[in-house]
């Protein structure tokens, strides 16, 4: 990365206005019904700013663009480092500007890598800056364990390109994004002809997908009454001792007022661990649990597992007619619930408990109650749509409804809780299949298979979402081949379309 020849003007120039691009395309994910175009615009600058760089003049634009598309996307988890976890706010602000620095790496990577290979012809430089920056998104998505929050495709959860979520997903979404931003991009350097039919590409790009919103993979599966309770329980008080007794009576009222044939928990709903609870309160899961079982109902709950000898898992209990179940989240959190291998220093400063779980299955086998399949998964786990796609290979187990339990009380009332709905969303649309919501703190929703929210509660506001889901069976194309193959269809892809870029390019024109 080094300095180019000019002056520092022409670096920090380009460099700060990158940064600015990448808030603003973040300022997207906020409303993406109405804001998704400023995505659109804001790549479209980068790529602008790209076109007389040099490969090191690009690699700090893109990390530019990077940090700030990330610092302002998650700079909620200042909260929880400082304000629950107890760090020092430099710390905790310096934690998330390394972090987000850290991953856009493989932006300013791809960028440096486009600025040097790309052939000079709008076409084919827009196909090869679709393909790296899905190589990009990828492996922020996938390496070391992953951490795809604020993808580029969720801005684009309302727009037409949704339109694609159950054929590409959300990676797709973004590399098709990219695309047209490339295209829109090199509009400066086009006359005549090139420029109409550059514009037009992208046009065709971005708005012909909303024809595909009709078609369905998927069909009815039944319809079932839920009950979705939202706790509200403040993270400083979750665990502490003294107000347990609390948490578990108030818990153990939205149980017993719960009226519908499924009731969901949130996460760590129960936040005690088996023995810890049957010391506190010895009969409270016979009480408030087990009547919903023996009433024909069935309930998810979300609880910790497990002990010291045998480690911890963060769980769901499956109560119903039938035999027990469980589910132990997968997909862990760094720092919350792992501990990455050199970084124990760092967790033992934060006050966070049970931070370090073991890992449940990948294909983890549905909840089978009430004539439907129930996928749960756990908080954070809902940001992988391959995963989820993974549990779709057995026909026995492909849940008809997906259900996640989560907890962002961690993060307080920021822009994290209206995020994550919109990953929620995503996943709807990706797999076609209804998402149950239960809280703490919010968002408690149900969003239909189209990604529509039904009904929701306020944020921050105890209560019981009292509605009814309609299961759904059949595989979208995603579901296949993510479940099948995972990642890798779209990472091939990438390497393919940077191929296919170089020879529509022909021989590079002289600068």
């Amino acid at each position: 990365m080094g300095q180019p020849a000019g002056g520092w003007r022409r670096v920090v120039l380009p460099v700060g206005a990158a940064a600015l691009f990448g808030a603003l395309h973040t300022s997207a994910y906020a409303d993406p019904q109405r804001l998704w175009p400023l995505s659109v615009l804001a790549v479209a600058a980068l790529v602008a700013l790209l076109r007389h760089s040099t490969p090191g003049l690009a690699a700090w634009i893109g990390l530019a663009f990077g940090s700030a598309w990330l610092g302002t996307g998650v700079w909620w988890l200042f909260v929880s480092m400082h304000r629950y976890g107890g760090l020092p706010g430099w710390l905790a602000g310096a934690a998330v500007a390394t972090l987000s620095v850290a991953l856009s790496a493989y932006l300013a990577l791809a960028c440096a890598a486009w600025a040097r290979w790309r052939p000079g012809r709008p076409g084919p430089d827009a196909l090869l800056f679709g393909a790296l920056w899905l190589l990009a998104e990828l492996a922020r998505g996938v390496l070391f364990t992953g951490f795809p929050w604020v993808a580029s495709g969720y801005a684009l959860v309302d727009a037409p390109l949704a339109g694609l979520a159950p054929w590409v997903g959300v990676y797709g979404m973004g590399a098709l994004l990219a695309f047209a931003a490339a295209l829109l991009g090199a509009l400066g350097g086009c006359r005549g002809r090139a420029r109409t039919a550059a514009l037009a590409a992208a046009a065709v790009t971005l708005l012909a997908p909303a024809g595909l919103t009709g078609l369905h993979f998927t069909e009815p599966a039944g319809r079932v009454s839920v009950s979705l309770l939202q706790t509200d329980v403040a993270q400083d008080e979750k665990f502490a001792v003294a107000r347990l007794p609390d948490v578990l009576a108030a818990l153990g009222a939205d149980l017993q007022r719960a009226r519908g044939q499924l009731v969901v928990a949130p996460e760590t709903a129960v936040p005690l661990l088996p023995a810890q609870l049957a010391a506190l309160a010895p009969d409270w899961w016979a009480i408030h649990v087990e009547p919903i079982a023996r009433s024909g109902r069935a309930a998810l709950i979300g609880v910790p597992l497990g002990d010291y000898s045998e480690g911890y898992t963060n769980s769901v209990v499956g109560v119903h007619a039938g035999p027990s179940y469980r589910y132990d989240k997968h997909h862990l959190v760094p720092f919350g619930e792992f501990i990455p291998t050199g970084f124990r220093w760092f967790t033992e400063l934060m006050q966070i408990p049970l931070g370090d779980f073991a890992r449940g299955p990948l294909r983890a086998p549905s909840f089978h109650a009430l004539g439907q399949r129930f996928g749960p998964n756990v908080c954070y786990e809902d940001l992988f749509g391959e995963e989820l796609a993974a549990r779709f290979g057995d026909p026995a187990q492909v849940p008809t409804v997906l259900v996640n339990l989560s907890n962002i009380a961690w993060f307080g009332d920021t822009v994290a809780l209206p995020q994550h709905l919109h990953i929620t969303r995503m996943r709807t649309l990706e797999l076609e299949r209804p998402m149950l919501r239960a809280t703490n703190t919010g968002v408690t929703a149900i969003v239909d298979h189209r990604a529509r929210v039904v009904d929701r509660l306020p944020a921050f506001q105890a209560g019981v979402l009292e509605g009814e889901v309609e299961g759904r069976q059949g595989l979208t194309p995603y579901a296949r081949w993510a479940g099948a193959y995972g990642l890798w269809p779209l990472a091939l892809a990438a390497m393919a379309l940077m191929l296919l870029a170089a020879r529509a390019a022909g021989p590079r024109p002289a600068p």
